[in-house]
């Protein structure tokens, strides 16, 4: 690790001079302070950790030619250089860890009904209220894309965006699907039904990362409609996009203008490609790396909201919480989010410790 380390405080010191010669380059002062500034924590933990190492082992030496109290005191240094060591050790092991590096992205979501028919869209409007709740805890810019309502409140789908500096790191965790047991309004004989709800969690992309050629899309233009199709607008603004090679279909029409409302399909379709290209290299890469905490497939049922319990559990690390206003109001949701990260850092820890990656 030590070399690692020594390669680190070199580049990082490689920056320092960069930087200062610059001069005008405005774009590239800004890349070399950013990446200046992620490498920051590191060799601050690094140099400390030299530190470390060299008061060690001035102190063995003191202990071989010590004695009495001046070698009482030497063992005590000694026990709190190694205690310090140990603990700066683990935490430039989680540093040096490779992170995703979709984490700091801005994030698209898509949340769709699934079983259970007027209640699975009545529990889609729910965790769009929850998912707002917490991005406004949390600071981050949320903005409504495309919702296709069901007219009693519910939604069949909609599609949003959160923005803010780790928003992906926070929101990936809720890709799967979202299993709700509750007795519903309309139930007259109090029986409980259980409905399902997909959640889809993309990473937004920059244009330069994903290039789809024009013969690669069909777009179609239609007007757009309100709940249960109240509302028709006169004006073609709603557009929807086809994506030949995958099948893929994305639909905007939220906007007023047809130019914006196709800006954000394309942005939606970049992030779904994006995504399919990410989980083809992982897989790739390592076919039997499964995190312990789920892959986030859509497939996949990641928790359960049980009202009549007033408990939600998160299936993949068999938590649960018994404050269910709590979670749907956002401020409960890190129960869950925080250990999944931390789940997935010791997975990736253990990685990086047995083979290096």
């Amino acid at each position: 690790m030590l070399d690692k380390l020594e390669s680190i405080l070199e580049h990082f010191a490689e920056l320092d001079q960069r930087l200062a010669e610059v001069g005008q380059d405005y774009q590239l002062a800004a890349e070399l302070s950013k990446e200046r500034s992620d490498l920051e924590p590191i060799v601050t933990l690094a140099r400390e950790y030299k530190e470390n190492l060299g008061k060690t082992d001035e102190t063995r030496e003191l202990i071989e030619v010590s004695d009495g109290e001046l070698l009482e005191l030497a063992k005590m240094e000694l026990a709190e250089l190694e205690t310090r060591k140990v603990e700066l050790e683990d935490l430039l092991k989680s540093k040096l860890v490779p992170k995703d590096p979709r984490d700091d992205r801005n994030v698209i979501v898509e949340i769709r009904a699934g079983t259970g028919g007027d209640e699975a869209g009545l529990f889609v409007s729910d965790l769009l209220r929850m998912y707002l709740k917490y991005a406004e805890i949390h600071r981050y810019k949320t903005e409504i894309i495309s919702a296709n309502e069901t007219g009693i409140g519910g939604y069949k789908e909609v599609t949003f965006t959160i923005k803010g500096k780790g928003a992906y790191s926070r929101f990936k965790f809720e890709s799967g699907v979202h299993r709700v047991q509750r007795v519903p309004e309309t139930e007259s004989q109090g029986r409980i039904h259980t409905s399902t709800v997909t959640v889809a969690v993309l990473a937004e992309v920059d244009d330069f990362e994903i290039d789809i050629p024009e013969s690669d899309i069909e777009i179609d233009v239609f007007k757009s409609a309100g709940a249960g199709g109240q509302n028709v607008q006169k004006n073609m603004t709603a557009v929807r996009i086809h994506h030949k090679p995958t099948g893929i279909i994305v639909a905007c029409q939220d906007e007023r203008s047809q130019l914006q409302n196709k800006l954000r399909a394309m942005s939606v379709l970049k992030a779904r490609l994006y995504e399919m290209e990410e989980e083809k290299r992982q897989s790739e890469l390592d076919a039997t790396r499964r995190s312990q905490i789920g892959t986030g497939e859509r497939s996949e049922k990641i928790r359960t909201y049980n009202y009549p319990q007033s408990r939600v559990t998160d299936h993949r690390i068999n938590v649960s919480s018994y404050n269910m206003a709590g979670v749907m109001d956002g401020y409960e949701l890190d129960t869950f989010i925080e250990e999944l990260q931390h789940a997935e850092e010791a997975e990736r820890l253990a990685n990086f410790e047995s083979n290096g990656r």
